[in-house]
C-alpha cells in the first residue's frame, strides 16, 4: 500500500493532516485542488477582489445547487485524474507513496476502489469549528455586507457538504474521523493507527491485526 486518500469538506484540515502524514511517512503530499479549477473561496486578501464570476456563483445559486455544481465538477473533471493517480500507484509499488487529499474525494466515487492497495479516511468536524475557521480565514468581521453574504453561502455549503459526506461515508462503511477536539499530533497518530500503519518501518507496512 503506497497511497492514502484524505477526504472531507473545505476547512476541515485535510491539507494540514495530509502534510503531517506525508512528512511522517516521507511520502509526497498532493492536493486534488491542483488537478482542475473551480470557483474557490469567495474572499480575497486586500487589495485583491473576488471576480464577478465567483461572486455570481455564490450569490445566485442555492446551497443545494452549489453542492450539485461542485459534485458535478468533481465527477467529470477531477475524479478521472484521481483514478489515473490511483492506478499508477497501484501498479508500481516501487514509487514514492502519496497522500492525496481534497474535497473531490467524495465517498460515492470511491466505492469501486481496491482498498487492499489504497487506504482512505474522511474527516468531519462540528458546524461551529467550520464557522470559526472560515470566519477567521476570510477576515469576516472586516468584510462588506455583500462579501459576507458570499462567505455565509460558502459556510452553508461547507456545513451541508460535511453532513452529506459523513452520511455517505457511514452508509458505505468507510472510515470517518471527527477532528473537532483533536490537535494535529493526536490526529496524525489516530490516522496512522486507524489505517494500521507502523510509521517506524521503512518502507512502511501494515501492522498485523
Amino acid at each position: 500500500m503506497n497511497l492514502i486518500l484524505i477526504g472531507g469538506s473545505s476547512h476541515v484540515g485535510k491539507s494540514t493532516i495530509a502534510a503531517s502524514l506525508a512528512a511522517t511517512l516521507r511520502w509526497t503530499h498532493v492536493s486534488t485542488d491542483s488537478l482542475a479549477r473551480h470557483p474557490g473561496r469567495p474572499w480575497k486578501r486586500a487589495p485583491d477582489k473576488v471576480s464577478d464570476g465567483v461572486a455570481a456563483h455564490y450569490l445566485n445559486l442555492s446551497v443545494d445547487e452549489l453542492i450539485e455544481d461542485v459534485l458535478h465538477h468533481y465527477r467529470v473533471n477531477v475524479w478521472p485524474k484521481i483514478e489515473a493517480i490511483i492506478a499508477a500507484q497501484s501498479n508500481d509499488a516501487s514509487t514514492t507513496g502519496i497522500v492525496l487529499e481534497g474535497s473531490a474525494l467524495w465517498p460515492e466515487f470511491a466505492t469501486s476502489l481496491d482498498f487492499t492497495k489504497t487506504a482512505a479516511i474522511w474527516l468531519a468536524a462540528s458546524d461551529e469549528l467550520f464557522r470559526q475557521r472560515i470566519h477567521t480565514n476570510s477576515q469576516y468581521a472586516s468584510k462588506s455586507p455583500r462579501e459576507r453574504r458570499m462567505i455565509d453561502k460558502f459556510l452553508e455549503r461547507t456545513i451541508v457538504y460535511n453532513a452529506r459526506m459523513a452520511e455517505a461515508v457511514n452508509r458505505h462503511g468507510f472510515t470517518l474521523l471527527d477532528v473537532t477536539d483533536l490537535d494535529l499530533a493526536e490526529l496524525t497518530r489516530m490516522c496512522l493507527s486507524t489505517l494500521g500503519i507502523d510509521q517506524v518501518q521503512d518502507p512502511i507496512r501494515r501492522i498485523p491485526r
